[in-house]
């Protein structure tokens, strides 16, 4: 059976892009994907993708297999490769060999293991929004030549289309965590005013007074003051009579 011009392939690999993100999105299973396909359309023998890691976290990698998703974890952890770069710079990286002098210097682990595991030569685009650099799509070929430029125009074109949903995600995550830290603060809020109002009437005291009280127990125990106040407001906890002031 003869295969599906290039142009079918193409569209189909954009909908199938366009699919995965439907429903529960996983971006690395999202970029594997992505690296999958541009094996399929780009004629080359791996892709490999890097994630930028978000300010704390661990740089996420996957590709096309095994081996290449071995070689950018060792990228990653390095801090070498063309991934590695564009993440750094924002810039593509255009095709080289792995045995070139500029190569070696500049990825000398990583040139070492590329050659290992068989590829001889690479090229890299940034996955980017605007100004973003959201990840980088790295081209391997395990044969003579590098990635010809209409390889990379292409790179680029699903590279682009990639980093649109993953900005989107990280923007989503970024605003139920600001969400779940703004509902945790107003609960705290009102365990706290409702304690001060238990407190006010059991002892006879003011609202202000039972505030500095509850304070100021937390603080001498190092307790975070909404859990001394659910603990009134429980039974389950004791407060003296009074607090000392700090």
């Amino acid at each position: 059976m003869p295969e599906e011009p290039r142009e079918e392939r193409l569209a189909a690999a954009f909908v199938e892009l366009a699919t995965t993100l439907a429903g529960d999105f996983d971006d690395v299973q999202f970029l594997r994907t992505l690296s999958e396909r541009c094996v399929d359309l780009l004629d080359i023998s791996a892709a490999g993708v890097a994630l930028a890691a978000p300010r704390d976290g661990r740089t996420e990698v996957t590709g096309s297999d095994a081996r290449i998703r071995s070689l950018e974890r060792n990228g990653a952890d390095w801090g070498e490769g063309p991934c590695q770069d564009c993440l750094r710079t924002g810039n593509p990286v255009e095709g080289i060999t792995l045995d070139h002098p500029d190569a070696r210097a500049a990825w000398p682990r990583f040139t070492r293991r590329a050659r290992r595991l068989g590829f001889h030569s690479v090229a890299a685009t940034p996955l980017r929004v605007r100004d973003e650099v959201v990840g980088a799509l790295s081209l391997f070929l395990d044969g003579p030549g590098t990635p010809d430029p209409a390889q990379l125009r292409l790179g680029r074109a699903l590279a682009d289309f990639a980093a649109v949903p993953i900005l989107q995600q990280r923007e989503l995550r970024r605003q139920m965590r600001l969400t779940e830290q703004l509902e945790t603060a107003l609960e705290s809020r009102v365990l706290v005013e409702q304690a001060k109002g238990a407190l006010a009437q059991q002892r006879r005291i003011t609202v202000d007074e039972a505030f500095t009280l509850l304070r100021n127990h937390a603080r001498s125990r190092r307790r975070r003051i909404s859990d001394v106040a659910r603990e009134v407001l429980d039974g389950t906890g004791e407060l003296p009579l009074s607090e000392p002031a700090d």
